[in-house]
């Protein structure tokens, strides 16, 4: 999936305050120091899985909110994404974004560690990120480390060489962080309507879901979530190599649903009661998995993220589409226009996964979003800066009242 956005591009939605946090997130930092900019002597950033970094960078000029820059890097096991954005009233404008696919967790479910090959990789990505932090500008930042770092023995070492060498301080989240920041930032795109709602990511190494009830434009009220440890990269990797004959691929894809479907049990039955009910349950998905699929369904020439994003299709038409990716040879899922040959062999572990979903917990339609963890960070940083902002601006005027 080609996920860039474009300059410009006006965001949807209101920069929400977190529910969990009053507004403000404990995790806002300027996670960011340039290496040529540090003073003799002094010492590379902890690089600890905190990721600890000052509330505020000294090389921050002050700058009325509106004009500010945020921006939000997501490492994962598979791509390294980020945006830049500046507040827009109650909505914001990315400014700047990147994506690339890395493969950071290639090899992890095999040696249980990250690869000089994959880790370079990853590094090459993450100083492009720098060198746009750089030029925009960025007042405050949040970078995240999924699943690849949170599993990998050398995940620290990883982490500290990323500090040392780009001044990018990554926090690895947990997996329920990770479900939080998804929520936040794809909430808006859900149907409307009464009832729950099953929102998911099928990330590079792991699945995080997430049982949610609606309030009103809100963030939605979260009743219940779950991850395993089953995305595009690990999953593709604990299976066998994929067959050449057709009877093979089908036996392949069957062996990967069912890991992911006992995985799931669990889940399935602890919200049985929550997900069922009279209201029909909706469900939404944000991942390249579910991107790639709608833009296939559309029948696009190429990735277009204003026709996915937002976009409801029938499930059983998804589930259809999986099952015929699902048999194709390697050589023809690269022809497809929206695929390519980066996620060609990845494809069919995101299929065998939404497949598995869409069975577990039948919903007439899916949700297809564009969006997830990256603007769940920026919606958290503003939300923050700009409750912040108020406070200020209601403290000066108070001043100038008691003068």
């Amino acid at each position: 999936m080609a996920d860039d956005q474009p300059p410009a591009m006006r965001e949807t939605g209101t920069a929400e305050r977190d529910a969990t946090s009053g507004g403000h997130d404990p995790q806002a930092r300027a996670a960011f120091t340039p290496t040529d900019e540090r003073r003799s002597g002094e010492k590379t950033p902890s690089a600890s899985p905190s990721g600890a970094a000052p509330a505020c960078a000294p090389w921050l000029r002050d700058a009325p909110y509106h004009r500010q820059a945020f921006a939000a890097i997501d490492l994962g096991t598979n791509n390294c994404r980020l945006l830049i954005a500046r507040p827009a009233g109650d909505h914001f404008t990315v400014i700047d974004a990147f994506s690339r696919v890395v493969r950071l967790g290639e090899g992890l479910a095999q040696t249980g560690r990250l690869s000089d090959e994959a880790m370079d990789r990853a590094m090459g990505a993450l100083k492009i990120c720098a060198d746009k932090l750089r030029r925009r500008n960025v007042h405050l930042a949040r970078s995240v480390a999924t699943e690849a770092c949170r599993r990998a023995e050398n995940g620290g070492d990883f982490i500290a060489r990323v500090a040392q060498e780009t001044g990018i301080l990554l926090d690895v989240i947990s997996a329920k962080e990770e479900a939080r920041l998804a929520v936040m930032g794809c909430h808006l795109l859900l149907e409307e309507g009464d009832g729950p709602a099953m929102i998911f990511d099928i990330g590079g190494g792991s699945t995080e879901l997430v049982l949610v009830e609606s309030r009103d434009g809100r963030i939605p009220l979260i009743h219940d979530w779950h991850s395993v440890p089953w995305g595009v990269v690990s999953l593709t990797e604990s299976v066998s190599a994929e067959p050449e004959d057709a009877l093979g691929r089908a036996d392949r894809y069957d062996a990967m649903r069912a890991l992911v479907r006992d995985s799931l049990a669990p889940f399935a039955q602890r919200v049985a009661g929550k997900a069922g009910g009279p209201q029909p349950l909706r469900l939404l998905g944000t991942s390249g998995t579910v991107t790639t699929l709608a833009s296939l369904h559309l029948e696009l020439p190429q990735y277009d993220r204003r026709a996915v994003d937002g976009l409801i299709v029938a499930s059983q038409d998804m589930g259809a589409l999986c099952e015929r990716l699902a048999l194709l040879t390697p050589a023809q899922r690269r022809e497809q226009p929206c695929i390519g040959r980066e996620r060609a062999d990845l494809v069919v572990a995101g299929c065998a996964i939404l497949q598995t979903i869409i069975e577990l917990w039948p919903a007439e339609r899916l949700g297809v979003a564009d969006r997830g963890i990256r603007e769940g960070i920026l919606r958290s940083l503003m939300a923050s800066s700009g409750a912040g902002e108020k406070s200020r601006a209601a403290l000066r005027q108070a001043r100038r009242i008691a003068i």
